[in-house]
C-alpha cells in the first residue's frame, strides 16, 4: 500500500541529510589525509554558489536531460520510502541515470564522452545485483512492494547474507567511491577532468549535486531494508555501512573500468546466485 507521508518526508528532508552526509564524507576524507578539512556544512555552501552562478550550457538540450534525471532520482526515492514495488524502483533509478548518461554525451566532449561511457558500464556492472537483491527480497517475503517488506518478522539479511555483501560490493560503484570512482571520479582529473559531469556547471551542476544527495539517502535506505525488522539495528548497519564505504574510498587506488565490470559481475553475481539456489532448494524442502 502506498503512503504519500513517508515520500512527502523523503522529498523534504533526503536534501539536508545528503548534504550534511556529504559533508562528514569530506570532514572524515581530510582526517583519514591528516588534514582538518572543511566545514560539514560546505555541501550546501558549494551548491548554493554553483546556483548563483550563470547557467552557461554548451547544448540546449542539457538542462532538459539534467531535470530529468533530478526528477526520476526524486521519484525513485519517493516510491521506494512510500512502500511501492521494489522493482519499479530499480528501473525508475536505472531510467535517472540514463538521463545524466544522455546529458553528458549531449556536449560533444571527448572527456564528457568517456564519461558517459563509463556511466553506462557502471550502470551494467551493477544492475544485475539490483534485480537480483528485489528477486531475493521477494523469494522470502512473498512481495515486491516495500510496504509489504517492511512487515517482515525476520532479518532479511539473516536469509540473503549473499545477496547482501553483493549489493554491498555494488554500492561502492554506485555511490562512486574508490576503486570504483570511474565516471566522474575524484581521483583521475587527468585522465578525464570530472568525466559524466565535466561539462554541466552553474545551476545544473548544482542540480546533479542534490540528485546525488537524493541517491545516496535512498540507496541507505535500501541498506536499512535488509535490517528493517530491528529498526535499531538498521539504523546502525546504516551508520556502519556508510563509514565502511568512507574507509574503501580512502583507502583504494582506482582501478580500471575492465576490473571493476568484472570483478563486480563475478563477485556479485556468484554471491547472489549462490544465495538465491540455497533459498530456493530450502523453500522446496
Amino acid at each position: 500500500m502506498i503512503s504519500f507521508f513517508p515520500a512527502l518526508i523523503f522529498v523534504l528532508l533526503a536534501p539536508l541529510i545528503g548534504g550534511l552526509l556529504s559533508g562528514i564524507d569530506r570532514k572524515v576524507t581530510a582526517h583519514m589525509q591528516g588534514r582538518v578539512g572543511p566545514s560539514i556544512f560546505q555541501p550546501f555552501y558549494d551548491v548554493g554558489k554553483l546556483f548563483e552562478k550563470e547557467n552557461a550550457e554548451v547544448n540546449g538540450t542539457q538542462r532538459f536531460y539534467v531535470i530529468s534525471y533530478f526528477i526520476f532520482a526524486v521519484f525513485t526515492g519517493a516510491l521506494f520510502f512510500a512502500g511501492g514495488d521494489l522493482l519499479l524502483v530499480v528501473f525508475a533509478l536505472t531510467l535517472a541515470e540514463v538521463f545524466l548518461v544522455l546529458g553528458a554525451y549531449a556536449a560533444y566532449s571527448p572527456y564528457s564522452h568517456v564519461g558517459a561511457e563509463r556511466e553506462l558500464l557502471q550502470v551494467m556492472a551493477y544492475e544485475p545485483i539490483m534485480i537480483l537483491s528485489a528477486v531475493g527480497i521477494y523469494m522470502v517475503t512473498g512481495s515486491f512492494a516495500v510496504s509489504e517488506i517492511l512487515k517482515y518478522p525476520m532479518l532479511l539479511v539473516v536469509l540473503l547474507p549473499g545477496i547482501f555483501l553483493g549489493f554491498l560490493y555494488a554500492l561502492t560503484i554506485k555511490l562512486r567511491k574508490s576503486p570504483f570512482d570511474i565516471s566522474t571520479s575524484h581521483h583521475a582529473h587527468q585522465e578525464i577532468v570530472k568525466g559524466v559531469t565535466t561539462e554541466f556547471s552553474g545551476p545544473n551542476l548544482g542540480l546533479i549535486e542534490v540528485t546525488h544527495w537524493y541517491e545516496l539517502v535512498f540507496l541507505l535506505g535500501f541498506v536499512f531494508l535488509f535490517f528493517a525488522a530491528n529498526w535499531i539495528l538498521g539504523i546502525i548497519a546504516v551508520i556502519i555501512v556508510f563509514l565502511l564505504e568512507l574507509f574503501i574510498d580512502n583507502t583504494n587506488a582506482r582501478v580500471k573500468w575492465q576490473l571493476a565490470v568484472k570483478s563486480t559481475w563475478a563477485i556479485t553475481l556468484v554471491v547472489a546466485i549462490v544465495n538465491l539456489v540455497v533459498l530456493a532448494y530450502v523453500v522446496v524442502v
